[in-house]
């Protein structure tokens, strides 16, 4: 229900450009959030793009990386790129592949770029600046404010600002995705949709849309807050995590 509601009423893919960048502190769901949007652009298959890609470019964090999921976004038609090496044993190992530059040069393909968690973890992207212009490229920050560094306006913001300070790259849209994983609940949402409207107003942002775990909470139960509605598969949460 929650996914058909989603592109039936308000698709943040309608307002994404052809490359989005997502970058976000540990722990904010950045890399949830970039294997969902992949998903539901390989659903959707919408405006004029015949392929989807994701590019794994997080080659610090050890944990919760969307190259794990390579099996399943492959088999939803979704091309992935990032680590020189496809066997699972070498997933730690920080080498990019020579083909990351694939879909960025592919104007039929819709590509998602999910990068490192910190201003250090972003710094990688720097090689690939050229590929990235404000006409094809948007730029999105994952906001948790159930994360201690982004639980405030002003530590979210400092965490912003220096992203872009070591990328050169402007931060367009905020995504709010607030949560508790499987505890999540409608009022964490509330919680994080009131801390981006501050770091919005202040910042000159745009909150481009409130997250949510699907069949964890009920879209309808969101419906007071302004912008788009996103649901999250938590598709990397490992499942003996909640046993």
């Amino acid at each position: 229900m929650s996914g058909e509601w989603f592109f039936s009423k308000q698709s943040i893919l309608r307002i994404l450009k052809r490359k989005t960048i997502v970058t976000g502190h540990y722990g904010s769901g950045k890399t949830e959030f970039a294997v969902s949007i992949a998903m539901q652009a390989a659903k959707a298959s919408l405006a004029s793009y015949a392929k989807t890609a994701l590019i794994d470019l997080d080659i610090i964090n050890p944990y919760f990386r969307s190259r794990e999921k390579r099996g399943l976004l492959e088999s939803k038609g979704i091309a992935v790129y990032g680590s020189a090496y496809d066997d699972e044993v070498t997933l730690e190992l920080p080498a990019l592949g020579a083909t990351v530059r694939t879909p960025l040069e592919d104007t039929d393909c819709r590509t998602i770029i999910d990068l490192g968690g910190n201003d250090s973890g972003a710094l990688i992207i720097n090689q690939f600046s050229k590929y990235f212009s404000d006409n094809d490229t948007t730029v999105v920050a994952v906001v948790n404010a159930n994360r201690p560094e982004t639980s405030a306006a002003q530590t979210a913001l400092e965490h912003i600002k220096a992203i872009e300070n070591i990328t050169g790259f402007t931060i367009s849209g905020i995504i709010n995705n607030t949560h508790m994983l499987h505890e999540t609940t409608v009022a964490d949402i509330i919680k994080g949709h009131e801390l981006c409207s501050e770091v919005c107003k202040v910042s000159g942002k745009e909150l481009l849309c409130n997250c949510y775990p699907e069949r964890i909470i009920n879209p309808e139960e969101l419906s007071s807050l302004s912008g788009n509605l996103m649901p999250l598969g938590l598709y990397l949460r490992p499942t003996w995590l909640d046993k």
